[in-house]
């Protein structure tokens, strides 16, 4: 099939998702918990940036499915949305494969809706599965025909299987957690960064992997940007996720709900001060805001799912870069200010795309945004702008010639799901 027949099947697949855009976000809203707000703000950027996929045809030119004709990729995908999603399968797609589905369990009538819009489009390119990751991901394992797993989640669950990866000379490409530092010099934009503060760490509720989750302000402006920022956390609407005003609704996840409690819990047995909020009733987490956070904190050593802010003041260029980097994630980072900021952001940034490392790096970050929100650096991600991180962020395992690598970096999956002829 050309690249031309399956984008306009892509195409279809846009018209459906618009015809039942409603009913998807209900779903959603209903199932994962997210607030109707940041959903359909999802469900409609994924429609805008679908149709970029056109660009692609040219960076497919020459190439081939991963594991040659009629390979298929399988892909684990992450709770922590219902659209965006949607651009992982058609990216392993368009490169020519076709394409096992494993959508989180915790959303089954969503993944009831999306099989029945893929059904009639891709008939059997696209399968849907209802195991268990574990499973699902054992099983692609032993099938000769699965070239390629891209895995969205947690690194403790697929570390384990590199060695099986090696045995096997199947490709993973894994996007994991994040525990982004968030960079404030004195002479930064301070409404631009209460802004994308506010706006990236609170979508979801916190629970996205690009949340900033180490927040590290200038000694000289620190307390006088806390006051700004405990200003505007309590602005923010708290509720259930079926109501469409609300800004945070309940953390999904059981397991982040008790990771955020014992993160509370360690910062106040280790001096540090909650500025706002700190309260968590069953799943509902109240905006919070940790002022004096130290790095050996469980909020600023772990990925926080959640929406409290671990803050922390610095006192020079040096002492913020060894600290941000001192991470065994590295998916983003964000500097704001001038000179200073300019020389953080480069000894944090990483290689433009994935490239081959001798072992997991650490110190480094996929993207960096330089005076820039999350919204722009992430603009038309895994679609014509490649993404993902260092460290136990991400990484690709593969086999060439015989012989195992690993990958680090920024990757587009249309790309790392194909190979040249």
């Amino acid at each position: 099939m050309s690249f031309e027949a399956r984008f306009d099947k892509l195409m279809t697949l846009v018209k459906a998702l618009a015809r039942k855009r409603e009913e998807l976000i209900w779903r959603a809203v209903q199932e994962l918990g997210f607030s109707w707000k940041d959903t359909a703000y999802e469900l409609d950027l994924t429609l805008e940036r679908l149709p970029l996929f056109s660009e692609a045809k040219k960076a497919l030119e020459g190439r081939e499915p991963w594991g040659g004709t009629g390979s298929w990729v399988a892909t684990v995908l992450a709770y922590n949305g219902s659209a965006w999603l949607n651009i992982v399968i058609a990216a392993a797609f368009l490169a020519g494969n076709k394409v096992l589905v494993k959508f989180s369990s915790k959303a089954p009538r969503v993944m009831a809706l999306l099989e029945e819009l893929y059904r009639p489009i891709f008939g059997d390119e696209i399968r849907f599965y209802r195991v268990g990751g574990r499973a699902f991901l054992e099983e692609a394992l032993k099938n000769p025909l699965v070239s390629a797993v891209v895995f969205f989640g947690f690194d403790e669950h697929v570390l384990p299987y590199q060695e099986a990866f090696r045995r096997t000379g199947k490709k993973m490409i894994f996007e994991g957690p994040g525990s982004d530092p968030f960079i404030v010099f004195p002479d930064a934009d301070l409404e631009l960064v209460l802004e994308d503060l506010i706006t990236a760490k609170f979508a979801y509720s916190g629970q996205t992997c690009t949340a900033p989750k180490r927040i590290f302000v200038h000694r000289a402006i620190y307390e006088r940007f806390l006051e700004m920022v405990v200003y505007e956390v309590k602005t923010l609407f708290v509720g259930e996720a079926e109501e469409k005003n609300m800004d945070v609704t309940p953390v999904v996840s059981d397991l982040a709900v008790r990771r955020l409690k014992g993160a509370l819990a360690d910062a106040a047995k280790k001096g540090a001060q909650i500025l706002a909020g700190g309260r968590i009733e069953g799943n509902l987490v109240y905006p919070t805001v940790i002022k004096d956070a130290t790095d050996d904190m469980l909020g600023m050593k772990e990925e926080v799912f959640g929406p409290v802010l671990f803050t922390t003041s610095f006192t020079d260029r040096e002492e913020v870069i060894a600290r941000a980097a001192n991470h065994k994630y590295g998916l983003r980072a964000a500097v704001f200010g001038g000179e200073e900021a300019n020389l953080t952001a480069a000894a944090l940034r990483g290689e433009d795309y994935c490239h081959v490392v001798p072992d997991y790096i650490f110190g480094k970050f996929g993207t960096v945004a330089l005076n820039e929100t999350r919204a722009q650096t992430w603009g038309d991600a895994l679609i014509t702008k490649a993404v993902g991180g260092y460290g136990y962020s991400g990484w690709v395992w593969e086999t060439i010639n015989g012989r195992f690598q690993i990958k680090q970096g920024p990757k587009l999956i249309h790309l790392e799901t194909s190979r040249l002829l």
